[in-house]
């Protein structure tokens, strides 16, 4: 699954500082009938009843416990699913259905137990199900069955045991509802170009949401074929993992209903299964024998909404099959554009879903970082196909494998699609630079946990986290650089010819990858599982130091606040094996392994005016600190021929050296002064870590009067830039380019106009009069919309603010919405913004998957950050209910309304707010209100100690210039 939210480059990538007091950084924080051979029943004509009241058990009974017992394994299912999209007499959209599995029973047992949530099941006598040997010969009796809501369990008591070695089947007839909750099988809606509202049946099942739709044994490891059939309108589509394999037309109820049936799918994990009914469109074409099908809403397909996806997908696919040395394991790839859905995308075995900003490219209306996000999501959720769909982790502690892997090779499959773009150097930002910002917390937590450690739905929602996702990514890619990508390749392939069709640990990985490395004689100096279980079993990383006057090098753990505690224990000590690419002036790159807490080598010894550079591109997940005269000459070597320093590098002197500053292994001023060569740069790496960077000063300063001496220097900084750009696009009037190109000019758009810079906001200003004498007509070109569009609002009234509101109430085009709807939390007057949180509230104004991320936007605006805070505090029960415990939203939610926290009276607040909504709970936001407290707590110092100092740094450095 693509995390859902993403930080559009064009709402200003990923840090974008968009100061000036009131003007705020944005950050676009981001079945059927299954037929039994036997039976005619029919899903429109059963009478439902509720289920038997659940019965209170003593907890160390089967039906308390969150895992299934081991005793039975189900080979198959046949779903049977009839969606209704028009309400019932109570007002309520429900689904219709019946299902059989076919399980093997693995130990005797009495008891079955089957994962079922929020389904009501049609009594079959005095039982919820059904049960028959499938050999035809006698089954014991039923003598009792009941929901246990608590842990989502449909138990079967029987009054004798199943037969190791017999297959039986179970079958059941249910009802559910079809809600607008994102979860399971839910109900999408969106509006035609006539106004009529539209509804679509569509699934999310991962992660504990396949019980949501039918009876199911719900885990990983059990995985099973599923043959499924859609009941649905006969003027709707309906999709699902595999092709159909047959349709016809049935009357029910006085109304003609389609029943198409597909065919049964590879052995696969409930989390996979997905099914639509709508009347979306597509557009299609063939890579080798694989149809690739685009879908959307018919509008969008018919405006090629669809185009570039269909572009990249055969090549992206075609990447995977090489890469893996796998065919794709299916006849089809059915990739679906969503109107509502909470995460950025899901990998369903052959239907994948995604938000439309994710899989609709609009060329007159999205910009570069809309392209991006659709081609790195594309390639992140096909590369499961194989990592994750074809071989499965088994339980959900090693999810980090398969959503880090995902997150680490979407940049080579983008880079096979759009091979000029250079976008597997991005990897350095998006991942690893932003979650070592978490990572660096005493409250992290390993990649790797243990298995009885994740065992509900909510603590299964909260490992999707960061650390999951960029940490994985990270370590993953430092793996495949030490190993070369030959053997990493070499050791995958064999990986996933092994396991096809089965489910794994993360350890097997490290075997097949051992043997790659004896194959191919590679010098390491220990196992893989040695080196790597030190990255994937403790939390954090290493700030490797090393002094070019005496060759010491030595490692420790590093914390951006050195004064928190570290309570999680590690059977490593924090100490790590780190492969060290490395450089001098004068000398090619070479490698080097730190195995050890301090070591010498005469390696890095050097003098003036020499100088040592470690981890050349970053592919090492740690951060470098050097002695003084290191630093000096590398300063020095900026300033006078950047070039020859790599451009990765010079970004990562920047994040290393201000992130080294908060942890206070190196003085504010040396961070500070990482900054000053930017004058004379136009590359976009060092100036999104620099931006990235004074995001943070920003955030602890902009209620300050260091503001208005730093605001002094960003405008002298990115001057230069902007009359760089100004002349290259001939005054804004073509488009750069290469990518990182187009992304840096969003950079001195954004950076210029939100500082202050007059002939920035006079362009802003220019735009905004043409475009609303003309609002058919928008004058601004797609890369500097977000730009320009907070610039608009944030020196416009009302009036430009409501005129935005109209422009993306009417949006066609979904990236070209979140852009204005981002923008509108740019207004630097409250009660705007206050009526902006109202409206968050309704889903007729902002539906609910733009919720969290347009609250998160308005705390990241100086003025909105205490109404947001207000906000959340108050309504977080309402929020909570509404969303639910086990969003992915929540995290974010609460580290943004936070993230300017540095008094102690915050603090308070913030403690307060903690134990106030105990009852109530914080679901997967639970880790990071504790990361909010522990970054508050270090702000509160960072600011105390630093304020003067960076004060007299931006004065200085403005007076002499």
């Amino acid at each position: 699954m693509a995390a859902g939210f993403f930080i559009s480059k064009g709402v200003g990538i990923a840090g974008i500082v968009l100061g000036l007091g009131a003007v705020a950084t944005i950050i676009a924080l981001s079945v059927v009938y299954a037929q039994e051979k036997n039976k005619t029943a029919n899903a429109g004509t059963d009478d439902t009843t509720t289920a038997a009241p659940a019965t209170t058990a003593a907890p160390n009974n089967p039906w308390n416990r969150w895992r299934l017992p081991a005793t039975l394994a189900p080979e198959i299912y046949e779903v049977t699913l009839q969606p209704f999209l028009t309400p019932n007499a109570d007002g309520m959209y429900i689904f219709k259905g019946n299902s059989s599995v076919t399980f093997v029973c693995v130990e005797a047992t009495n008891l079955i137990l089957i994962h079922s949530k929020k389904l009501n099941y049609t009594m079959q006598g005095s039982s919820h199900i059904s049960l028959q040997a499938v050999d035809g010969s006698s089954v014991p009796s039923i003598s009792k069955t009941w929901l246990e809501t608590p842990t989502q369990y449909l138990v079967v008591q029987l009054d004798g045991p199943l037969q190791k070695g017999q297959r039986y089947r179970l079958f059941s007839i249910f009802t559910g509802e079809l809600a607008d909750d994102l979860a399971g099988f839910y109900r999408s809606e969106y509006e035609n170009e006539a106004g009529t509202k539209k509804v679509v049946a569509t699934t999310q099942m991962q992660a504990a949401d396949a019980r949501k739709a039918f009876p199911c044994f719900d885990e990983p490891a059990m995985k099973a074929n599923f043959t499924v059939t859609l009941i649905h309108p006969s003027d709707h589509e309906a999709l699902s993992n595999m092709p159909a394999k047959s349709s016809r037309v049935q009357e029910m109820d006085g109304k003609m209903w389609n029943v198409t049936e597909f065919e049964t799918t590879p052995r696969m994990s409930t989390y996979l299964l997905a099914f639509i009914v709508s009347e979306f469109r597509f557009v299609q074409n063939t890579s080798g024998n694989v149809l690739i099908r685009i879908w959307g809403r018919p509008e969008a397909i018919a405006q090629n909404q669809g185009t570039y996806a269909l572009q990249v997908t055969g090549p992206i696919l075609n990447f995977f099959e090489r890469h893996y040395n796998t065919p794709y394991p299916l006849p089809k790839s059915d990739q679906v554009g969503l109107p509502d859905f909470n995460a950025g995308a899901m990998e369903n075995w052959g239907l994948v879903t995604y938000r439309e900003n994710s899989l609709l490219f609009d060329n007159s209306y999205s910009s570069i970082g809309n392209k991006e996000r659709v081609v790195t999501v594309i390639g992140h959720e096909l590369a499961h196909q194989w990592f994750g769909n074809l071989v499965t982790l088994r339980w959900w502690n090693d999810l980090w494998l398969n959503e880090g892997f995902a997150s680490y090779v979407e940049y080579l499959g983008a880079d096979s699609a759009e091979p000029s773009w250079n976008i597997k150097d991005l990897m350095v930002l998006n991942e690893v630079h932003t979650v070592m910002a978490t990572d660096a917390l005493s409250t992290s937590h390993p990649l790797t946990f243990r298995e009885e450690e994740i065992n509900t739905p909510a603590q299964i929602s909260e490992v999707f986290d960061s650390i999951a996702y960029s940490k994985g990514a990270s370590v993953l890619r430092m793996l495949s650089d030490f190993l070369s990508e030959d053997v990493f390749k070499e050791g995958l392939q064999s990986y996933l010819h092994t396991f096809a069709y089965n489910n794994t640990i993360y350890t097997d990985l490290w075997v097949h990858l051992q043997e790659a490395v004896r194959k191919n004689n590679v010098s390491l100096p220990s196992t893989i599982s040695n080196i790597m279980d030190r990255w994937t079993l403790q939390m954090g990383f290493p700030v490797v130091t090393v002094n070019t006057l005496t060759g010491t090098i030595n490692q420790s753990h590093f914390l951006l606040d050195p004064t928190s505690k570290v309570e999680r224990p590690s059977v490593f000590n924090y100490t790590w094996i780190v492969p060290i690419a490395w450089k001098t002036r004068d000398k090619a790159v070479s490698n080097y392994w730190l195995t050890n807490v301090t070591e010498t080598t005469d390696l890095f010894k050097v003098s003036s005016p020499d100088w040592l550079l470690l981890n050349l591109n970053v592919s090492g997940y740690f951060r470098v600190n050097y002695n003084q005269e290191n630093w000096d000459q590398l300063l020095r070597q900026l300033s006078t021929d950047r070039q020859a320093i790599p451009v990765i590098n010079r970004a990562q002197i920047i994040d290393d050296a201000f992130n080294l500053a908060r942890a206070k292994h190196v003085t504010v001023t040396l961070a500070l002064n990482t900054t000053r060569f930017l004058s004379q740069e136009t590359e976009y790496m060092p100036w999104q870590a620099a931006l990235n960077n004074l995001q943070y000063f920003q955030l602890m300063f902009d209620r300050s009067e260091v503001f208005g001496v730093m605001k002094k220097y960003i405008q002298k900084q990115v001057m230069p830039l902007f009359a760089h750009y100004k002349n290259i696009t001939n005054n804004w009037a073509t488009i750069p380019s290469s990518l990182m190109d187009q992304y840096n000019e969003i950079n001195a758009i954004s950076t210029a106009c939100s500082y202050g810079i007059a002939e920035c906001q006079e362009l802003a200003t220019n735009y905004s009069r043409l475009w609303q004498q003309n609002p058919a007509n928008n004058p601004i070109p797609p890369n500097l919309r977000s730009a320009i569009y907070c610039s608009m609002v944030a020196t416009g009234g009302v009036d430009t603010w409501d005129f935005i509101w109209a422009r993306f109430k009417e949006a066609a085009v979904v990236s070209e919405a979140d852009r204005l709807r981002t923008a509108l939390t740019c207004s630097t007057q409250s009660w705007i913004l206050n009526r902006y949180l109202q409206y968050t509230l309704d889903p007729t104004k902002i539906r609910k998957q733009d919720a969290t991320s347009t609250i998160n936007s308005i705390a990241s605006n100086v003025v909105g950050q205490p109404l947001a805070w207000d906000f959340i505090r108050s309504n977080w029960k309402t929020l909570f209910s509404q969303y639910g415990g086990g969003s992915f939203s929540f995290s974010r939610l609460i580290l943004a309304v936070t993230q300017r926290f540095s008094t102690e009276f915050e603090l308070q607040q913030l403690e307060q707010f903690k134990a106030d909504n105990q009852d109530v709970g914080f679901g997967t936001g639970t880790r990071a209100l504790e990361q909010a407290l522990e970054r508050t707590r270090a702000n509160i110092n960072w600011v105390r100690e630093n304020q003067q100092t960076v004060l007299d740094w931006f004065d200085g450095e403005t007076r002499t210039g």
